[in-house]
Order: structure tokens, then C-alpha cells, then sequence
């Protein structure tokens, strides 16, 4: 339950103002028809994030516990600097296609995700916590809790979030996860 909840607390809370739910926020401007984009934001966000999981889980095994936990502070603490950083979306790379919603939805967020804070943290995440399962479903439901209200709302939502603060509180929290695994790396 630990690696659900974590996985769903970080995720839900580093997307805040990420690409990808600007992504959603387009999408839901062009298409009007949420379920349909909440459907393939669900669909990418779980073989994007069982990919990362299991590249993470690989080198969950294969690194020491301490090299583990020394690259994974290192990487939270990595995200806790980008996470200050305000994310952009270009317009054309919300996908022009004619196909619908769902597979509009579906391709380009799957790409968006690639490489993104949120994956990354999905694969830290996974290196940690053995149970892959409850990690992709915390962050798949960490990401479809931040980016439900953005679809159903739009931008009309968007423009109230204080999302200055939900950067810094993002970077906040992995900073915290970083240092806590910095002082488990040092207790050895």
C-alpha cells in the first residue's frame, strides 16, 4: 500500500502545470469530448509507465542497494530542480490527426510522457518499491487525478490553479524524497 500511495502522492503532484497536462488541457480545447481523452490519457499512461517501471525494476536488481538508493536520490533531487522550471507545449505537437479523440489522445501523450519528470519518477520509483503493480497503478492514478479536472474543467480550472506554488510544492516534495534516501544512502 506504501508503494501505491508514494507513487500516486508524487505523481499526482509533480504533474501539476507538466507538459503533458497542458497537453490534456489542448486536447480537451480541440476535441470537447473528455472521456474519450481521459480513456487514452489512462491507455498511454500505463504502457509508458509499465515500460519505465520495468526498465526501473531491472535496475532495482541488478544495482547494490546503496548504488540504487545513492542514483535514486539523485534523480529526485535532479526532479525537484526541474520541477521549479515551467513546462511549455507547442501547439502543433498536440497532433492534428483526424482520428479522434482517444487515438489523438492516446499517440501523443504517450510520446509527451516519454522522458518526462513523471516517467522518470515511475522508474525511480519502481527501483525501489518491488511491487510494480501498485507503483503504475499509483502513478496511472496519480496522473489521471491531476489531469481528470483539467479535461472535464478546461481552461476555465487551469487559470485558478496557483500553479507557481504547486511547482515549488512539487519540488518540495522531491526534495524531501531525495534527502531521505541521500541519509539512507549514508546509514549504509
Amino acid at each position: 500500500m506504501q508503494a501505491f500511495l508514494i507513487s500516486l502522492s508524487t505523481v499526482a503532484v509533480a504533474e501539476m502545470g507538466d507538459r503533458t497536462q497542458l497537453l490534456s488541457l489542448m486536447l480537451a480545447a480541440r476535441f470537447r469530448r473528455p472521456w474519450p481523452i481521459l480513456a487514452g490519457v489512462l491507455c498511454a499512461t500505463i504502457a509508458n509507465h509499465a515500460i519505465a517501471g520495468l526498465i526501473g525494476q531491472r535496475l532495482g536488481h541488478t544495482l547494490t542497494p546503496r548504488i540504487l538508493d545513492a542514483a535514486v536520490a539523485i534523480s529526485l533531487i535532479a526532479m525537484a530542480l526541474w520541477a521549479l522550471k515551467p513546462d511549455t507545449l507547442d501547439e502543433t505537437s498536440a497532433g492534428a490527426t483526424r482520428s479522434g479523440a482517444f487515438l489523438a489522445t492516446l499517440v501523443t501523450f504517450f510520446i509527451a510522457e516519454i522522458g518526462d519528470k513523471t516517467q522518470l519518477a515511475t522508474a525511480a520509483l519502481a527501483a525501489v518499491y518491488s511491487n510494480l503493480l501498485a507503483v503504475v497503478a499509483g502513478t496511472t492514478t496519480g496522473m489521471l487525478l491531476a489531469n481528470a479536472p483539467v479535461v472535464f474543467f478546461g481552461k476555465a480550472f487551469s487559470t485558478r490553479l496557483p500553479l507557481k506554488s504547486i511547482r515549488y510544492l512539487a519540488s518540495a516534495l522531491f526534495l524531501a524524497l531525495g534527502v531521505y534516501f541521500l541519509v539512507h544512502t549514508a546509514r549504509g
